[in-house]
């Protein structure tokens, strides 16, 4: 049977008396829980100081010939895209390539639209490939203000065939809803 808290602190209460040496063994116990650390030395200081002294003396060790930059060639091979020009034309031209790209992902292809399909994409084709030419011609010959202004100019062409595809594509779809409606009532 379970016993009331109260009358077991009750007997409790009785046997407070401690040995007289429970203070001194509790203290004892104390101090070998706490006792205090040795030194470590700074032993990981030390490894890392030394590191540090070996990599600057290979550093510092080491001959250091001055580079003459006007005496090496600029090469413009470096420069492959409207991209790699500034800023400001990356953002075009991924604007541009983005909005292609998204175009020509929503185009649905039938049989009944392949033909015209074929035309524009020819068109598109044309002006990539005009557009892959005047990014080796920027390669070659540098950066010039017209051939960026081609390059934009053939993007925005690019797109607005992709547009004008879609609207004509849609005007099919509209007629051909509209002859389906006609011969159905």
């Amino acid at each position: 049977m379970p016993k009331d808290i109260r009358d077991i602190l009750k007997e409790a209460k009785g046997s407070r008396d401690l040995d007289k040496n429970h203070r001194l063994r509790f203290e004892e116990r104390l101090q070998q829980l706490h006792k205090p650390k040795k030194k470590s030395n700074f032993f990981f200081l030390k490894v890392a100081a030394t590191i540090m002294l070996v990599a600057s003396i290979g550093y510092f060790s080491l001959p250091i010939s001055p580079v003459d930059v006007e005496s090496q060639p600029v090469t413009t091979t470096q420069i492959t895209s409207l991209s790699s020009v500034s800023p400001e034309m990356k953002q075009i031209e991924n604007y541009y390539v983005t909005a292609i790209n998204y175009e020509l992902s929503s185009i649905k292809i039938t049989p009944e639209n392949q033909e015209i399909l074929d035309d524009y994409l020819e068109k598109i084709g044309k002006l990539t490939d005009d557009y892959t030419r005047l990014n080796k011609e920027i390669s070659e010959k540098g950066i010039n203000e017209k051939t960026v202004n081609a390059m934009i100019t053939n993007l925005q062409l690019r797109l607005q065939l992709l547009l004008q595809l879609k609207d004509t594509l849609n005007e099919m779809k509209t007629l051909k809803n509209k002859e389906n409606e006609a011969t159905t009532i």
